[in-house]
């Protein structure tokens, strides 16, 4: 669709030539990223959207320090840049100074409250140094300003399982399957992504409630712990077999060392 510039008849061509540019960043195809950024200046000039693209490019190819140096120069010029401040931050991040890079998204989001995905960032980061409370308190942000979107949702039960707090956990875990999980569909239905990854969530948290009944009483933030835990239990055990339907169905150990082993927290960044 490139070579035949078949996207500027689309609707969204623009759209397109921006996630092209991502794709082909992260696949490493430099010429069609460095083609599609050139439409996109020509077309926009030093937009916003066109930095920061320009940035992610650079962040791929260059040193760290060079792709800061150009975060700089933007924002000397334009210091309302919320995209290009996030980016600025997670450089720093993967500099290793994760101080400064918690300086700038707080600077950032006293700026730009609403700046979802950077309360996102400051939370993974917090997340990362093991501030497990700080990182809740950020995604809070998050949930209050996106409270539609599930990822966020899964994100904080992650987060919440990873401090022990097992019934906050839980209690996140399932609302992120009522948010995704299709009721119309036939019961036998397979769960996939979010619905999945929740689902694996909750069999984490009531196979270790059920195991040491203490646990529900010490939640941090005071959330009890849902009735019916065998139930549950029984459910998520359900519809997680589901996705290994017509296969080897793996026993209720191997079930839970492989959640154990590879549900990590999900990244937004």
């Amino acid at each position: 669709m490139l070579e035949r510039n078949g996207w500027d008849k689309q609707d969204d061509g623009w759209d397109f030539l921006e996630s092209l540019a991502l794709a082909a960043i992260d696949s490493e195809r430099y010429d069609v990223s460095d083609r599609c950024i050139q439409l996109l200046v020509d077309q926009f000039g030093d937009s916003p959207r066109v930095d920061c693209l320009s940035g992610i490019r650079l962040e791929a190819v260059e040193s760290p320090s060079v792709a800061l140096s150009f975060y700089d120069e933007v924002l000397k010029s334009d210091p309302t840049s919320a995209a290009i401040w996030r980016r600025k931050a997670y450089v720093l991040r993967v500099m290793g100074k994760i101080d400064k890079s918690v300086e700038e998204l707080s600077e950032l989001l006293d700026t730009f409250y609403s700046d979802v995905d950077g309360w996102a960032e400051l939370a993974e980061i917090y997340f990362l140094c093991h501030q497990y409370a700080y990182a809740l308190q950020a995604l809070s942000h998050s949930l209050l300003l996106a409270p539609q979107n599930p990822f966020y949702v899964l994100q904080y039960a992650e987060i919440a399982y990873a401090a022990g707090d097992l019934p906050l956990a839980v209690k996140m875990y399932l609302v992120a399957v009522d948010m995704t999980d299709d009721e119309d569909a036939p019961i036998e239905s397979i769960p996939t992504d979010v619905t999945l990854r929740a689902w694996y969530g909750v069999k984490l948290c009531t196979t270790r409630l059920i195991k040491d009944s203490r646990l529900s009483t010490a939640s941090a933030s005071h959330t009890p712990a849902p009735e019916n835990l065998s139930l549950i239990d029984g459910l998520a055990t359900e519809r997680i077999r589901l996705r290994y339907k017509g296969s080897n169905s793996p026993s209720d150990a191997d079930l839970l060392d492989w959640c154990s082993n590879t549900l990590k927290p999900v990244d937004h960044t």
